[in-house]
C-alpha cells in the first residue's frame, strides 16, 4: 500500500488494530515528518494513535493504549534520522534502509523499565534518564 493510503486509513482509523504494530507506528511517524515540524507530527499522531485506540476499544492502562514518552521518542528517532541520513521514495523504503529504527526494544537504551513504566512517562514525555537521545546538527 502506498504511503498516501496508509495515512488515510490511519486517519479514518480504518486500520485493524492486528495490523497496526511498531513498523506501522514508525510509518505514520516518518509520513507526518515528511510533511510537518516535529512539533506538529507528535501532536498528529497522538490524535492519531488515541483516535485508532477508542475504535478499536483499548483500554487505557498502565501498560496499554497511548504512551506519550514512547511515541515522541520514536517520532525523535525517526526525525533524527531523516534529518542525517535524507528520506527515501517511501516510508517502506526508509524503514528497509534504517532497520535499527525496527528494532522496538532500542528505547532501552536510553530509558530505564522504572521511567518508561512511570504514570508520568506515560502522560507526559519525560527525557531519558540512561543517556541522552541522540539529535543532528541539521535542521
Amino acid at each position: 500500500m502506498d504511503d498516501e493510503t496508509f495515512l488515510q486509513q490511519f486517519e479514518a482509523c480504518v486500520i485493524p488494530q492486528t495490523q497496526f504494530h511498531h513498523r506501522e507506528h514508525l510509518k505514520v511517524a516518518y509520513i507526518y515528518l515528511r510533511r510537518h515540524s516535529l512539533e506538529e507530527a507528535v501532536k498528529k499522531v497522538r490524535v492519531g494513535i488515541n483516535a485508532i485506540n477508542k475504535a478499536h476499544r483499548v483500554p487505557d492502562a498502565p501498560d496499554r493504549g497511548y504512551h506519550e514518552t514512547i511515541t515522541q521518542a520514536w517520532l525523535r528517532l525517526v526525525d533524527m534520522t531523516l534529518r542525517e541520513y535524507g528520506p527515501a521514495e517511501t516510508a517502506d523504503g526508509f524503514l528497509n534502509q534504517h532497520p535499527q529504527l525496527l528494532e522496538k526494544k532500542a528505547l532501552r537504551l536510553f530509558y530505564s523499565k522504572d521511567l518508561m513504566m512511570s504514570a508520568k512517562a506515560k502522560a507526559e514525555f519525560v527525557e531519558p534518564d540512561l543517556t541522552r537521545l541522540p539529535s543532528s546538527m541539521r535542521r
